[in-house]
């Protein structure tokens, strides 16, 4: 499981650093992709083999359901961390999530998530109100 958060910086090759504590989880490999709100999802191989056989549920005549899977698909990468736990963010990826030196990157559970830092503290201070509002129907049992 994937929790915290870290800020670790791009470097000029468009690598990051990833935090020790995913290592082990994405040694075997990792998949990129596009994410929610212009970040970057980071699952885990077999995490994304996961992910990738629920979408291959979803009735091919939903057109919501084709064009998000075009979306996400289209935008993967798969990528292998070198030895010091660096991994490549594509081009592609970086424009996308509108990445420079400062990121931010956090746990979501099942993924990790990476974020521009500005557009992940603007996005926390948007959030936080509505975190402290939120109610059961939401999230069932967790209140």
């Amino acid at each position: 499981m994937f929790l915290g958060t870290y800020t670790p910086r791009l470097d000029e090759k468009g690598r990051i650093i990833l935090p020790a504590k995913y290592r082990d989880e994405l040694a075997n490999g990792l998949v990129l992709t596009r994410g929610q709100e212009r970040c970057i999802y980071v699952f885990s191989q077999r995490e994304f083999e996961n992910v990738h056989e629920q979408m291959r549920q979803a009735p091919l005549a939903s057109k919501q359901a084709r064009d998000y899977i075009r979306v996400f698909l289209s935008g993967a990468s798969d990528e292998m961390p070198d030895k010091q736990g660096r991994v490549t963010i594509p081009g592609a990826l970086r424009s996308y999530a509108g990445l420079d030196r400062e990121v931010t990157v956090i746990g979501a559970g099942s993924r990790a998530e990476i974020w521009d830092t500005q557009a992940w503290n603007a996005y926390l201070e948007e959030q936080e109100n509505s975190f402290s509002e939120t109610d059961e129907e939401v999230l069932p049992g967790i209140f």
